[in-house]
């Protein structure tokens, strides 16, 4: 038996490399983890999203206006992609709206500068 240490591939044929995946597949991703991470954010994925222990505004606010800023600039781009990911979009500025204490005035709210006013 030999000390060597076994030298792994470089790479595993089962994962693509970046330079194999479609735009709109990079950018889809991107957006589903913003998506994600502003509802954990906003508490959503507890019984209780007001005492969730994950539950930060501040967070959630910069999570959303990253997804409106992504999602607005890259629509062209998503053909059938594009729809849902508004309406997950749209549905997260409803949730923020509800769970602020003093409510943004319309426009205002995080990422309605790229999409506008969300009521």
């Amino acid at each position: 038996m030999s000390d060597e240490p076994v030298q792994q591939p470089p790479y595993s044929p089962d994962v693509r490399g970046l330079e194999d995946i479609p735009s709109v597949e990079v950018i889809s991703r991107a957006a589903v983890m913003l998506l994600s991470a502003g509802a954990e954010r906003l508490g959503l994925a507890d019984e209780d999203p007001a005492n969730s222990p994950h539950r930060d505004l501040d967070e959630a606010r910069r999570l959303i206006t990253a997804l409106a800023g992504l999602v607005t600039a890259s629509a062209e781009y998503l053909g059938l992609h594009a729809g849902p990911l508004r309406d997950g979009l749209q549905s997260l500025q409803k949730a923020f709206r509800e769970a602020s204490a003093v409510p943004d005035a319309p426009g205002q709210g995080p990422g309605e500068k790229y999409t506008g006013p969300v009521y």
